[in-house]
């Protein structure tokens, strides 16, 4: 069995986090691409993305090819939208069922919602066992050591489980 990343970016922050825990635990890596994909770069992306989120919409993804038998460990990560993770989380988790997991969540955010956030995710993952969470403000314009220290001391705990 082996560990699986699935995670959804807008503008890169979120992917920057992934890849750089698939680097350190070798985990796969499963991109979650919406068919319609959302504004970015302005206003318009908080108005679309907070508006889904309210509707609770489920976006179609672009196909993917895995199996969740294949892992007993998946890590969830998603920037953080109107206070909860985004929708195109909302679709693969609805389109996986997942049960009997160790699971990892992080967030990417600008600056608050990370407790609503993973609230929700553990209420909609509460057949798994959360093991970690960790948020990242703002990774892309505070690059440095305190978010590669944070990754560390999150893989750290990945590994050890394995």
């Amino acid at each position: 069995m082996s560990t699986l990343i699935v995670y959804y970016s807008l503008e890169g922050n979120t992917d920057l986090i992934a890849q750089k825990i698939a680097a350190i635990t070798g985990a796969d890596l499963l991109r979650l691409n919406p068919i319609k994909e959302y504004p970015t770069g302005n206003v318009s992306k908080f108005f679309w993305g907070g508006k889904s989120v309210v509707f609770e919409e489920k976006p179609k993804l672009e196909n993917y090819d895995i199996s969740m038998e294949d892992y007993d460990t998946v890590i969830i990560g998603t920037p953080i939208w109107a206070g909860t993770y985004t929708p195109p989380i909302k679709t693969f988790l609805a389109e996986n069922k997942m049960e009997g997991k160790n699971i990892y969540l992080f967030a990417c955010h600008l600056g608050g919602g990370t407790d609503k956030c993973f609230k929700k995710l553990k209420e909609e993952l509460n057949k798994n066992s959360i093991i970690e969470t960790v948020d990242f403000l703002s990774p892309k314009e505070n690059p440095g050591n305190r978010i590669d220290e944070q990754i560390k001391g999150f893989c750290k705990r990945i590994t050890v489980e394995k």
